[in-house]
């Protein structure tokens, strides 16, 4: 598998989990950042490997191998970014990028003495679910901020953004994984929720509350 098939197994992967239909060439290329043509050219080529089902006009999705496969690359990507974060104090809207690279490394011996180094971590910096070596996810019951109840408290535990822009909002605004929110008002003009966390209060927007990820306690 090239790196451009594995970034593409990967795409549809997340795309897949997103929703419950096939993914759309258009879907893809806007993930991808690039043209429909090309799109489509590439998934001839991943079907043709077994890797993906593909019926014109309806959409694409993962084989049980291209599954199986795309998993292997997330799990690579998602080590990383906790080794990056916790070993070499990157912060954690600087792993996202380079771990995009390290993730292409073929070696699954090297994956699985990472994984026992950094102690088998079972989320990655973002509060996303690192797969073991078996494929296996840990289930994570969580709820968006947009739709936490008023009068409760929850622990951030991921986030659905995992841009650099967000995660430096979230940072200068001292909101972090494990960080406890109290939600004291939800506002139902524009849907922006004030919370309370560290002895601050602050007024988040919609589209904050719907990319922040929090679970009760």
């Amino acid at each position: 598998m090239t790196l451009a098939e594995e970034n593409y197994l990967k795409a549809i992967y997340h795309l897949e989990n997103q929703s419950s239909n096939d993914v759309s060439t258009n879907a893809l290329a806007e993930e991808m950042q690039t043209k429909a043509s090309s799109v489509t050219d590439m998934i001839k080529k991943l079907a043709e490997k077994g890797m993906v089902s593909y019926i014109p006009y309806q959409g694409v999705t993962l084989s049980k191998t291209g599954r199986a496969y795309a998993v292997k690359v997330v799990r690579k990507h998602r080590l990383w970014e906790v080794f990056l974060l916790e070993k070499l104090n990157f912060s954690w809207d600087e792993v996202h990028d380079i771990a995009e690279q390290l993730e292409h490394i073929k070696s699954e011996k090297l994956t699985d003495k990472l994984d026992e180094f950094l102690g088998f971590p079972k989320v990655d910096p973002h509060g996303d679910p690192i797969p073991d070596k078996d494929g296996h996810f840990e289930k994570i019951d969580k709820t968006s901020l947009a739709d936490a109840e008023e009068g409760s408290t929850y622990l951030c535990v991921g986030v659905d953004d995992s841009s650099n822009d967000f995660l430096k909002y979230l940072d200068a605004n001292q909101i972090s994984l494990g960080t406890t929110i109290e939600i004291v008002h939800k506002e139902p003009f524009d849907n922006s929720v004030k919370i309370k966390f560290n002895d601050i209060e602050l007024v988040v927007s919609e589209n904050v509350a719907n990319n922040l990820f929090l679970t009760a306690v």
